[in-house]
């Protein structure tokens, strides 16, 4: 059975005593809630692809405390360490040439010379990583391709039985996944998410190549074509709904469901998954979704990006 555990003391140790013993215990960050196993135990790790239904190719997110813990798995550059000074902790990951002696289980980085890192903001998830004293890896906890989860509940509906403990800490804030950006060669935009391109670009002093989708060999988390799909159809840039579909709207105008009424992407953002899961719920077997234009800037770009590969034809 899976347990739900609450991030008073008690919860917290209980936490970290079954991540020490191998298990898996989804937890919150400010992005989405992340499936967290050891990322030094081989068993751990291949519990998340199980849990996930995960195909192994597909590197995970190492969560760390803090700039230190990360200097011990990767090597940074000095791009890496202006990123890092930034941005974290918060909602940036990055992928960086992995260190030889980091001891993490080679499923973690499905077998490639690089790593993706970030270090979580979620006062939640920094005191778990502090209690189990070791990185945790740590992808959305959901079903491999599905809506990820923002919500304690939204992790039970898809993960209840398959994994040991649900820490719950509330909602999570920024509500898509973390921007994640390739510094182990030319710096490249992999997957965007709750820090802007922009942003990044204007500390970097130059611009980022954008990597294309990679369903067969993915250099980090998020680049497959498909995914964070519900199971109602998706159809996107959406002014007049049929009548039979449920509306998913931006900014005014009515709708059963609205990202923001005033169209500020931040609150956007934050609705995004939620928003999916209750409409794909209303629509039922056999529906229809539809969603209103978002502007494609900003945070706009990482709520797109989601759409996208929602609506994507799936495998």
């Amino acid at each position: 059975m899976t347990r739900t555990l609450f991030p008073s003391p008690d919860g917290m140790a209980e936490a970290a005593r079954v991540l020490q013993s191998g298990a898996l215990v989804a937890f919150p960050t400010e992005t989405v809630y992340g499936l967290g196993g050891d990322a030094r135990s081989d068993m751990a790790v291949a519990r998340i692809f199980e849990a996930k239904d995960r195909p192994r190719f597909n590197p995970l997110i190492v969560h760390v405390p803090d700039l230190a813990a990360a200097r011990r798995i990767a090597r940074f550059d000095d791009r890496a360490l202006t990123l890092a000074a930034a941005f974290w902790p918060g909602p940036l990951t990055l992928v960086l040439p992995l260190l030889a002696e980091a001891g993490l289980s080679a499923l973690v980085a499905a077998e490639l010379p690089s790593v993706a890192i970030r270090v979580p903001a979620h006062p939640v998830a920094q005191a778990l990583l502090a209690a189990f004293g070791g990185p945790l890896a740590a992808p959305s906890a959901n079903p491999s391709g599905r809506v990820s989860p923002t919500r304690a509940a939204h992790v039970a509906e898809g993960l209840s039985g398959r994994i040991a403990a649900i820490l719950d800490g509330g909602p999570c804030s920024v509500g898509v996944e973390s921007t994640i950006v390739g510094l182990d060669g030319p710096a490249r935009l992999l997957r965007p998410g709750g820090i802007a391109l922009e942003v990044v670009e204007a500390l970097l002093g130059a611009p980022l190549s954008v990597a294309a989708d990679a369903p067969e060999r993915p250099s980090s988390p998020g680049q497959l074509a498909s995914h964070y799909a519900p199971g109602a159809r998706l159809r996107l840039q959406v002014t007049t709904p049929e009548p039979e579909e449920i509306h998913i709207g931006f900014g005014t105008g009515p709708a059963p469901l609205t990202l923001s009424a005033t169209g500020n992407l931040v609150e956007a953002a934050a609705n995004l998954f939620h928003h999916l899961r209750e409409a794909d719920r209303l629509a039922g077997i056999g529906g229809r979704i539809t969603v209103a234009p978002v502007p494609d800037t900003g945070l706009g770009r990482a709520i797109n990006d989601r759409l996208r590969r929602a609506a994507a034809p799936r495998p």
